[in-house]
This record gives C-alpha cells, sequence and structure tokens, in this order.
C-alpha cells in the first residue's frame, strides 16, 4: 500500500513538534496498513467515528475517500446509522437513573 495523506492538521503541526507528528504519521500508516480489512471498510468505520466526534470536515474527506474506494452511498449512509446509534445509547443507559430507587 502506498503512504496515507495524513489530515492537513497533522501536516500542518509538523512544523511546531515534528518528533511527535513522525509518531501520529506511523499510527497513520499502520492503522490504515493493509490487513483483515479491507480499505474500504477501514474508511467506512473511520467515517463513522469522525462523525461521531462532530469532525464534519473529515466525515466529508473520508466519504469521498470511501467513495474513490468503491463504496455506494447507502454503504456510507449505514456507516454513518451506526454512528447514530452508538451516540444515542449512553443517554438512554444514564436515563435510567431518573428511575433507580
Amino acid at each position: 500500500m502506498s503512504q496515507v495523506k495524513a489530515p492537513w492538521f497533522v501536516e500542518s503541526m509538523k512544523a511546531y513538534d515534528p518528533e511527535f507528528i513522525r509518531a501520529v504519521d506511523t499510527l497513520v500508516q499502520e492503522a490504515l496498513a493493509p490487513g483483515a480489512l479491507d480499505m474500504k471498510t477501514k474508511l467506512l468505520i473511520t467515517l463513522a467515528l469522525d462523525a461521531l466526534k462532530g469532525a464534519e470536515q473529515g466525515v466529508r474527506v473520508l466519504a469521498a475517500q470511501a467513495r474513490a474506494a468503491g463504496a455506494s452511498d447507502q454503504e456510507i449512509a449505514e456507516a454513518l446509522r451506526l454512528a447514530c446509534y452508538v451516540a444515542a445509547v449512553d443517554p438512554v443507559k444514564c436515563a435510567l437513573a431518573a428511575f433507580a430507587g
């Protein structure tokens, strides 16, 4: 696999802390390296995680990358549904405290 380009903010941070950013870049490369999951699946997972974090620009970029890796709009929508599901269950669990004895 070719080098994966780190997000723009990681690239920008190189000027201030190049040693740390080398470590971050290694993490990016390792996380996206070929393995049991194909690139499309990795991008869909990362897309859902960015949506969960509220990283709108990341969602935009990752959706485009996922499409380029062969993801359909339906696959993207399903990945985003997972993010919504994960975000919704904690408040439900916490709400039970209102009914605890």
